[in-house]
């Protein structure tokens, strides 16, 4: 369903947890924001004026195994994109993220606490119009084998993802998600996996130190480790949606348009918001009631001043 008016928090909400990949404990204060302002992490624990860093696709560096951004300081958040994923489907544009380490908390591995939180603090809405990302033409991105592309659809999104493993539990799998009438429960609630011979590899770069069977799935040969196994049986495609999801909310805005991958991921997302992004005969703005179209010189769309 297409929302109007920009929203925020009514309250603050605080979690609690470990980053996936520093196994670091962390805690993240969400916190109401004024229209416009977007979605902001501040690094409370850096002693510095200049420790927010704007969750936008131009921040994005790295995205190998997880979304980090950092900004012009160095100062960087990793692994944002489950809790990017639930103010996506949410519906929060703007809110300041206060976080006291350098990776967001994997909690169980899906979006489900990040949802829970934002519920229990309350949505409250702002009186400013959403403005929305409307696609004009297609664009295609190909890496190989892996493609994603974008293309016009009417006020709608829809997410069409297909994974490919060898691994004979994984296997191919394509799923579609429609945003106005597919339910999001399975797609926040679905944790994020690996296959259970590249743990070593992920491990000698320095990564997972905070991995477990308590937040992530694990794949070995045709077993699944973990003692409760999947929640769902789309639930390996489900992530990836979700990962894709959250990637998109770094355009700062919610996109009408028909996305097609295969074997997509955090980089070729952001490779195509940048490209797709930087060329402004590819999309203009559209608030709900189509009253108001907005593509004047910027040559990105950012959550500040998005009706100037």
């Amino acid at each position: 369903m297409v929302q109007d008016f920009q929203k925020t928090l009514k309250e603050s909400a605080q979690l609690e947890g470990v980053g996936l990949h520093n196994g670091v404990k962390v805690n993240i204060s969400l916190k109401p924001a004024e229209v416009n302002s977007g979605i902001k992490f501040k690094r409370i624990d850096v002693d510095s004026e200049r420790n927010i860093i704007d969750a936008t696709f131009e921040n994005v560096n790295s995205p190998v195994l997880c979304t980090k951004i950092q900004n012009s300081n160095n100062i960087s958040v990793s692994t944002i994109e489950h809790l990017m994923a639930a103010f996506y489907g949410e519906g929060i544009d703007n809110v300041l993220v206060e976080i006291d380490a350098p990776e967001v908390p994997i909690m169980d591995g899906s979006s489900f606490d990040f949802v829970e939180a934002i519920r229990s603090a309350g949505v409250e809405k702002q009186n400013h119009l959403k403005k929305f990302i409307k696609v004009l033409k297609k664009l295609e991105i190909k890496d190989g084998n892996k493609f994603i592309s974008i293309e016009p659809l009417n006020r709608d999104l829809i997410i069409d993802f297909e994974i490919v493993y060898k691994n004979s539990l994984i296997r191919t799998r394509r799923k579609q998600f429609k945003l106005s009438t597919s339910d999001l429960t399975e797609i926040y609630n679905s944790k994020t996996f690996c296959l259970y011979e590249d743990i070593d590899h992920i491990k000698s770069q320095g990564l997972a130190k905070g991995g477990s069977l308590e937040n992530a799935i694990v794949v070995s040969e045709n077993k699944i480790l973990n003692e409760d196994g999947l929640r769902y049986r789309d639930e390996f495609v489900n992530h990836k949606i979700l990962d894709c999801i959250g990637d998109l909310m770094l355009s700062g805005h919610r996109i009408f348009g028909h996305i097609k991958t295969s074997q997509g991921g955090h980089q070729l997302t952001n490779r195509l918001l940048r490209e797709f992004l930087s060329n402004k005969s590819n999309w203009e703005f559209e608030n709900f009631d189509n009253k108001q179209k907005d593509q004047k010189g910027n040559v990105y769309p950012r959550p500040i001043a998005i009706n100037a």
